[in-house]
């Protein structure tokens, strides 16, 4: 059997660490090691390491906060198993989650060097579950995009078509993971997909279609940051995404959905109504834009605020209702 080095990279998260490494322990493939970075905690991090009085639970420290992606490169470099798994420390997984990704590789031939696994959110309020449901019954099955495979795959990551989540879902070779250089260390959001874009360019990616891993919904960089990070993410593939846009996937647009909803989500309507026009929203887009909207008037509730998400739903309905 193999050995699985899981990474967990934390910070602050003395509350939800122990659950992730918990799910770990757990799972039913069990030839494994737990490299947790604790990336300079201020908290009980370390204590709550410490009371682990298992091998398998080896904690590393850096002694100031550098960041999750140099964090998830320390476990990289420190890992002893033939495959890596990352899971950020406020997830959890599914008992069989290792087993099952595991039972598809060593199916296969040696270039389908990674895979990936579904997911799901951890919906408790009924606006969650209204959130949800309403994703659930406006997505099309007919527009599945390809979910695994080679370079094929490119067009439908950088289009945000594909939800690698490498954080929590992803286990890949070790080998690999170090040839390609790891995470990049320069960019504030869109690590994950951009890693998995180099790890294409060594070997294939599989998917197992299950939902192995519940995230939590965590707090997002400011709008700002994410729009910068943006830049940076798709200056670094020019080239495919005018390649691919050529062929039909429509990135640009995708990714000025995500920065309008960014900014809807921080009550910035006005920014995110300039991005949303820019980009091409469909039908199955509208439980987004309105969760995301709904979310920035909950924190700045306001009239005008109010009004405005009004006037945003009643235009962005008529513009849907009168597409082709």
């Amino acid at each position: 059997m193999a050995l699985v080095s899981v990474i967990v990279p934390t910070y602050n998260r003395e509350e939800t660490v122990s659950r992730a490494i918990d799910s770990v322990l757990a799972q039913t493939y069990d030839e494994l090691e737990v490299v947790v970075v604790d990336d300079g905690s201020t908290d009980d991090t370390r204590s709550v390491l410490e009371s682990y009085d298992d091998d398998r639970v080896r904690p590393i420290y850096h002694e100031t906060n550098q960041g999750a992606n140099v964090a998830r490169n320390t476990g990289i470099e420190h890992a002893r198993g033939k495959y890596v798994a990352f899971l950020d420390s406020d997830d959890e997984w599914r008992p069989e989650k290792l087993e099952a990704q595991l039972d598809v590789l060593e199916k296969r031939s040696e270039e389908w060097v990674a895979a990936y696994c579904g997911f799901a959110f951890e919906l408790t309020g009924p606006i969650d579950r209204l959130r949800g449901l309403a994703a659930s019954v406006l997505s099309r099955a007919d527009d599945r995009p390809r979910m695994e495979g080679g370079t094929e795959l490119v067009g439908e990551i950088l289009a945000d078509n594909v939800h690698t989540g490498a954080g929590s879902t992803l286990i890949v070779r070790t080998d690999v993971a170090r040839e390609v250089g790891g995470f990049d260390e320069t960019l504030d959001r869109f690590q994950d997909p951009e890693f998995v874009l180099r790890i294409l360019e060594v070997g294939k990616l599989a998917y197992v279609d299950e939902p192995l891993v519940v995230r939590e919904e965590t707090g997002t960089p400011p709008a700002d940051t994410i729009r910068r990070a943006d830049e940076q993410y798709l200056s670094l593939y020019a080239e495919d995404v005018d390649r691919f846009e050529s062929e039909g996937y429509a990135i640009r647009s995708s990714h000025e959905l995500v920065l309008a909803k960014s900014y809807f989500s921080e009550g910035r309507l006005l920014r995110g109504w300039w991005h949303l026009a820019r980009a091409r929203p469909e039908i199955r887009h509208v439980p987004g834009v309105a969760w995301s909207a709904v979310s920035g008037v909950r924190r700045r509730p306001t009239p005008f605020l109010v009004a405005c998400v009004g006037l945003l739903f009643a235009l962005v309905g008529s513009w849907l209702w009168r597409r082709p």
